[in-house]
């Protein structure tokens, strides 16, 4: 059984990263697409996000990068202030943000790995107060899903890979994660997510070993509860 747990940011803390890339692309060019399509199929789009989410440019070169790249496809933007209409569209998840409040509260270590975007990716969350361990790719020069990313986090969080569960929304991040020891989560909704974390993770330090770690939800039927079934 596992004992720590590492959470992603965008599209676990707060709302889906992809839902954000798809309502640009319709206010754009009417094209849900098109970021999409950009990062995964064009080489210097591409090129440009990995450079920035690894701290090799900033936020300015990212964004003129993309908006000529854009331009070349008939798309009319400037670049300046494209990432800040990203992160416009990303809200806090509070599900999920007060189920690592409840795993810290319990005992267990947590940490944060995230690829970051922009020079204000984080803005408005205290991040050293809600983790054990902030790890962030521009500061680290290496993203996921690079095993090495994954690597720097652990040590950080002071757990070994296969005490660790990774909480991410893709999947290529978390298929990264198990090739490192790391059990996995793709994260779709904080309850959920807080249902998988109770199958993998170890009892809470002190807990009964009997008992369901307190915070996360109790997938046992309550045998005196006239509602159970």
């Amino acid at each position: 059984m596992r004992t720590a747990v590492l959470f992603d940011f965008g599209g676990v803390l707060t709302t889906s990263v992809v839902t954000a890339f798809e309502e640009i692309g319709t206010e754009l060019a009417d094209d849900p697409r098109l970021l999409l399509r950009l990062f995964s199929k064009d080489r210097e789009s591409g090129a440009l996000l990995v450079a920035h989410e690894e701290g090799r440019i900033g936020e300015s070169e990212f964004e003129n990068g993309l908006a000529a790249r854009l331009r070349d496809r008939g798309v009319v933007v400037e670049g300046s202030g494209l990432v800040r209409r990203m992160q416009s569209r990303l809200r806090p998840d509070p599900g999920t943000i007060a189920l690592v409040a409840a795993l810290r509260t319990e005992g267990r270590r947590v940490g944060l790995l995230s690829n970051s975007l922009g020079d204000h990716c984080y803005d408005g969350f205290d991040l050293p107060a809600m983790f054990d361990a902030v790890t962030v790719s521009g500061d680290i020069g290496v993203r996921k899903p690079s095993r090495r990313a994954y690597a720097i986090a652990c040590e950080r969080l002071g757990v070994r890979p296969e005490d660790t569960v990774m909480v991410d929304d893709l999947p290529q991040n978390i298929v990264a994660a198990e090739r490192l020891g790391i059990a996995g989560v793709v994260h779709r909704d904080a309850p959920t997510t807080a249902a998988e974390l109770a199958r993998l993770l170890a009892p809470a330090p002190g807990a009964d070993a009997a008992a369901v770690a307190p915070g996360l939800p109790d997938p046992r039927p309550l045998e005196d509860d006239p509602c159970s079934t």
